[in-house]
């Protein structure tokens, strides 16, 4: 196993950049989004760099973007309800898991770590994606952006984990592929571990200081 594996019992991965490419997915709708407010579409790239602080954030910088402003909350309600119908009805026809994703979670599980998932995105979206790409059986936990009161950077959906599963913080590891996995780890007290191919706002994730970075998850095992 890897180093940073050592006596770790628990680690809690994200979701978007770490284990998944979710972005085209998530582009199509957001674009679809922008039509039924006849605004044009912004394509992956800008989406890449907007993922990561859950799907009303999203959609407010898509917004801001392509009206040049910030939208006032109405108009944000409205066309978040519009992103997250798009969204759920093709979560997952182009979205797919990162190379060395599933040789690590196959290896983890087996080795009898604990396996939880904390992303930002909204709770009802998370099952029906790792169904449909079979990942669902390695996790024992997994919490949404709106599973809770907050949501990574704050360490509270990492706390609820360790303390859920009777596993000190010290014996965890957060994996993830943004800073605001990083900042959650560390102020959870979690070991942080980190990814380079995901999204982090355009900027590299080796600048938040990770305790340790993978080019692949595979090295993990």
């Amino acid at each position: 196993m890897h180093p940073m594996l050592h006596d770790i019992r628990l680690v809690a991965f994200d979701l978007d950049g770490t284990l998944i490419d979710s972005v085209p997915d998530l582009a199509a709708a957001v674009d679809a989004m922008l039509g039924d407010h006849g605004l044009a579409p912004v394509g992956e790239a800008k989406v890449r760099d907007w993922v990561g602080n859950g799907s009303r954030k999203l959609v407010e910088r898509a917004l801001a973007f392509a009206l040049e402003r910030v939208p006032d909350a109405s108009a944000l309600d409205a066309a978040h309800e519009r992103f997250l119908a798009h969204y759920h009805a093709a979560p997952c026809e182009r979205t797919r898991v990162f190379p060395g994703v599933r040789e690590a979670l196959e290896a983890l599980h087996a080795q009898g770590l604990i396996l939880t998932l904390i992303t930002n995105k909204p709770k009802a979206f998370i099952d029906p994606i790792l169904e449909a790409l079979s990942l669902r059986t390695f996790f024992a936990m997994t919490l949404g952006g709106d599973s809770l009161p907050e949501k990574k950077p704050h360490p509270a959906p990492l706390l609820h984990l360790a303390a859920h599963f009777d596993v000190d913080p010290a014996r965890c590891l957060m994996v993830g592929d943004s800073r605001h996995d990083v900042e959650a780890g560390k102020r959870a007290g979690f070991r942080t571990l980190a990814v380079p191919y995901g999204y982090n706002h355009g900027e590299p994730v080796s600048r938040s200081d990770p305790d340790a970075l993978v080019e692949s998850l595979r090295e993990l095992v």
